[in-house]
């Protein structure tokens, strides 16, 4: 059963991607990130130290991989800020995991809640632009 459910969970995850926006995958990968953090510190409170590590490891893929989409202008103060929030939550999550320290893992569900609510802010007729900001 749960192979199922896995399987239909991975069709759908392609379907939405299939026909997101990069604005959505952003949003997508955004939720993705906070939902792994979740999770990470569920195992960590629970003493899981193999699912911590391969959760925080997947939370740090996300990040990575949103960071590595950046678009840096010479004179982007966003794109600048985004770069350096995503570095704080690498290290914070490398931290978490090295000293099982769930308490970090809030610090870095705030900043992804933050940059996820302002991502969801951005106003429909705006999406264009954000592909280049993310």
């Amino acid at each position: 059963m749960r192979g199922s459910l896995q399987s239909y969970r991975k069709v759908s995850l392609d379907t939405q991607l299939a026909d997101a926006s990069p604005h959505k995958i952003t949003q997508m990968l955004l939720a993705g990130a906070l939902e792994r953090v979740a999770q990470s510190k569920y195992a960590i409170e629970h003493n899981n130290t193999a699912a911590k590590g391969e959760l925080i490891g997947k939370a740090i893929g996300i990040i990575q991989g949103l960071r590595n989409c950046l678009v840096m202008d010479d004179d982007s103060e966003v794109g600048t800020n985004l770069s350096n929030l995503y570095e704080f939550m690498l290290a914070s999550l490398t931290r978490a995991n090295v000293e099982n320290n769930a308490a970090i893992l809030d610090d870095v569900s705030e900043v992804l809640r933050t940059i996820k609510e302002g991502w969801d802010a951005i106003p429909h007729d705006m999406h264009h632009i954000t592909a280049h900001a993310s």
